[in-house]
């Protein structure tokens, strides 16, 4: 499936480039840092960039932690945005019975990829943790933090293989180092949505 291959490519990609998790081939990319740019205002994962910016391609970007409400688990690529969709439902019944109120955007954060499947986290972010601690499948952290570079995508959740071999070619034409994991943000309800029409921004994290 090119949805999968293409996102392995993309863990490759960064298995080349990253210096968090392991050492890159090539010693000079491990030397390399991202062209200097101004510095832009900190931001979370849960907020976007006003809409003249929305569609750049390698925004930098700084996020910071948030509380998080998430639910853990693995997948496989042929099944993928229907397993991140369940995942979400399970987390928006649980905050509508709590009563709780969702602060920005929800996202998955894509911990390990293999040419088999994807550990996740799909979290949704909240202003300050729960009082009352969750239970079963639903458990409390906190968002990544750090440098980020941004990427959009425009359509459907198949087709996300082209951004990703994108952010690839992106991230090896820069030789920029990254780290061991990437951040889906839902601009468009996952919820809702048959993942045909979508709108997703990319978080990149980077040393």
């Amino acid at each position: 499936m090119a949805f999968r291959f293409a996102r392995c490519i993309a863990a490759a990609a960064f298995a080349t480039v990253m210096t968090w998790a392991f050492a890159s081939p090539e010693p000079s990319r491990g030397q390399t840092t991202p062209p200097p740019a101004t510095p832009a205002k900190p931001t979370t994962p849960t907020q976007t960039a006003p809409a003249e910016q929305s569609d750049a391609f390698g925004q930098q970007t700084t996020l910071t932690a948030q509380p998080m409400l998430y639910v853990k688990g693995s997948g496989d690529w042929d099944h993928a945005f229907q397993i991140i969709s369940g995942a979400f439902k399970k987390l928006k019944a649980y905050t509508d019975k709590a009563g709780l109120k969702p602060n920005g955007l929800p996202m998955t954060i894509f911990t390990a990829t293999d040419d088999n499947g994807f550990d996740y986290e799909a979290a949704v972010p909240l202003a300050e943790p729960p009082k009352v601690s969750p239970h079963d499948e639903i458990a409390v952290g906190q968002s990544p933090a750090g440098h980020a570079l941004k990427f959009v995508h425009h359509g459907s959740y198949d087709d996300l293989d082209n951004t990703y071999e994108a952010i690839t070619n992106y991230l090896d034409d820069k030789r920029i180092d990254a780290q061991d994991m990437f951040i889906e943000q839902y601009v468009t309800d996952p919820v809702s949505s048959d993942g045909k029409n979508l709108t997703v921004n990319v978080y990149v994290l980077v040393d």
